[in-house]
């Protein structure tokens, strides 16, 4: 079996290498001249840093277990200090513990970032009547309504902005916290839900990081996935852009504007707008949902400073920053504490970065490298004091970076797969469908791959 991978991002390479697994011949076809997609390296002042996502969530095995058989497993690092912090009402705060995404189980959970009066609105939570679900509903919508807005804005809104740039007030509860979904429809109580989920057993391995990254970078793992496909005999090529999808005998043909290519079967491993394109003869139904996602925008400016030009550093792996603050950055990362191989690497500098944009509020992108810089070096002078200017800074935009999952998204994707389940030999996966992290990516290219190699499709059992 011949199969086109459409897609040279993180997905698609997972897809390619469990395709190669599987005894099939690949071509992959990424229109940009790298693989990757949002994993990048780059260099500041010398320092080989993460330009884009710069650690894995190893609770989910999938992007671990890719990085060993791709073999990087001698690369494999924990991060030095856990534990986050929150920048909020004029101070950087340890991030409280003993909640799920930001919802507490106990008010005193929380008494270092929310306010007395926030404290008792939480604890009226006891005491409310059960607030009914549903089908799915907003996070913050549902939180704000049991346990009030203050929890919301100073913890829930941060934490989830970390993962998906965006509005607590619009994110689906079934499709970003799907335990605290199933808890919450179980309880009366939401707290109760929070303290019931934490007697569960923690998902992955036991007593394993929570976190894990790539000593030089997590931007090493699309590279080393590629060279694996292609040792393993797969066709990975830059720079061709798919313009339509066409039905053959055999299977699916792909129009490069420079020729087609033919195979069996095709994984779409595309971002929403640009697999609505090449689906819209085929499934309109799935094109016209694809088309309707929104994506949030952000950047990222990293920064590397003289130590010998710091009184003293910064402490701690960073911190997160409420939106209700009214800050410019909605988070720091201390790369050079962070990540012992940074600080290694070039121990007379101190390497951090911050993020700035999120849904609705892509504008700041729009300004000029030398503001964003700006307005990063005032919130980080605020927040911790840092008065040196830098010696070097790179300034990356994410534009359309991460897909938005609100209320209904779930249903909407399994409306999409439903549509395209009509179509033999073609499956989706990317970060618009099962989870915006690079496990859930990982994990969606191979399960792509495996209802390729299997001859089922998603949704047809």
């Amino acid at each position: 079996m011949h199969v086109l991978v459409i897609g040279g991002g993180i997905s698609g390479l997972a897809a390619a290498h469990r395709l190669l697994e599987g005894g099939a011949r690949v071509t992959l076809l990424e229109a940009s001249p790298r693989f990757g997609g949002k994993l990048r390296t780059g260099t500041v002042a010398g320092v080989t840093v993460d330009l884009g996502a710069e650690s894995l969530l190893a609770r989910r095995p999938e992007a671990v277990e890719l990085a060993r058989a791709a073999g990087l497993a001698d690369a494999l690092r924990v991060p030095r200090v856990t534990g986050g912090a929150l920048w909020t009402r004029g101070a950087v705060r340890p991030m409280p513990r003993g909640h799920v995404m930001g919802v507490p189980g106990e008010p005193e959970a929380v008494a270092s970032v929310v306010s007395p009066a926030g404290l008792s609105r939480i604890a009226e939570d006891e005491r409310l009547p059960r607030t009914e679900v549903g089908a799915d509903v907003a996070v913050g919508a549902y939180v704000a309504e049991r346990l009030g807005h203050e929890v919301v804005d100073r913890l829930v809104e941060p934490l989830l902005g970390g993962v998906y740039a965006g509005d607590a007030y619009r994110i689906s509860l079934r499709a970003a916290v799907p335990r605290l979904y199933e808890a919450a429809r179980a309880e009366r109580s939401l707290l109760a839900a929070v303290r019931a989920l934490r007697e569960e057993p923690t998902p992955g391995p036991e007593g394993g990081p929570v976190f894990m990254g790539i000593e030089g970078g997590v931007g090493r793992l699309p590279t080393a996935v590629a060279e694996s496909c292609r040792a393993a005999g797969a066709e990975l090529r830059t720079g061709v852009t798919v313009r339509a999808l066409h039905r053959t005998p055999g299977g699916w043909s792909a129009d490069t504007g420079e020729g087609a290519i033919a195979g069996d079967a095709v994984v779409l491993a595309l971002p929403a707008p640009r697999a609505a394109r090449l689906l819209s003869p085929w499934a309109p139904a799935a094109a016209t949902e694809l088309d309707a996602v929104e994506y949030a925008s952000m950047a990222l400016v990293t920064m590397a400073f003289a130590r010998a030009e710091l009184p003293s550093t910064p402490e701690g792996s960073g911190f997160l920053v409420p939106p209700v603050d009214g800050r410019s950055i909605k988070a720091a990362t201390f790369s050079s504490v962070k990540w012992e191989w940074v600080e290694k690497s070039a121990p007379d500098l101190f390497v951090l970065r911050a993020s700035l944009g999120r849904y609705g509020d892509e504008a700041v992108l729009e300004r000029e490298d030398a503001e964003l810089a700006d307005l990063a070096l005032a919130d980080l002078a605020e927040a911790t004091g840092l008065s040196a200017r830098p010696v070097d800074t790179d300034v990356t935009r994410w534009y359309g970076g991460l897909p938005q999952y609100p209320v209904g998204h779930l249903d909407r994707v399994a409306g999409i797969r439903s549509a395209v389940a009509a179509l033999p030999g073609l499956v989706l996966c990317g970060a618009v469908y099962d989870g915006v992290g690079v496990p859930a990516c990982v994990g969606g290219g191979r399960r792509a791959a495996e209802d390729i190699l299997a001859g089922t499709r998603p949704g047809s059992e």
